[in-house]
């Protein structure tokens, strides 16, 4: 069964809505490490940190490859994003970089713009203060990126 959408996600440029891949030659927990160690030179924060790969593998005996998701928070532009929604965008809190094993030494980081995707759904208003914050976060996660 399918659901109408009132957009087609094909129709979106991965660009649009702030997509990011990297693969890295290391073990997941050097990964980790590098991947945490470059959100925070760029300013951020690691608000939250889980392991889907572990509490699945334990809960419905999956046997997932590592699989490991930083929730990297700027809180100075959290604020600008909160005080720009009137405090909506906290339900897309924190953004995440998420990083999974393919195979034994090689790895995904993966990242998603939850500032661009709040502006397409129509959650963040389309205004120049808010491109402003869109452009802060690119800017920082550039860097990051351009490090990997």
């Amino acid at each position: 069964m399918t659901t109408d959408l009132p957009v087609n996600p094909a129709t979106i440029d991965p660009s649009d809505r702030g997509e990011r891949r990297a693969e890295l030659e290391m073990t997941h927990e050097e990964a980790v490490e590098h991947v945490r160690g470059l959100l925070k030179d760029a300013g951020f924060g690691i608000a939250t940190e889980f392991v889907p790969s572990k509490m699945v593998n334990e809960k419905v005996d999956a046997e997932r490859d590592p699989y490991t998701v930083l929730g990297a928070c700027s809180p100075a532009v959290a604020d600008d994003a909160l005080e720009e929604t009137a405090n909506e965008i906290g339900g897309l809190f924190s953004c995440n970089v998420a990083i999974w094993e393919t195979e034994e030494g090689a790895q995904v980081v993966y990242h998603v713009s939850i500032m661009k995707v709040a502006r397409l759904v129509g959650l963040a208003p389309n205004t120049a203060a808010w491109g402003k914050i869109i452009e802060r976060t690119g800017s920082a996660l550039d860097d990051v990126w351009e490090r990997l």
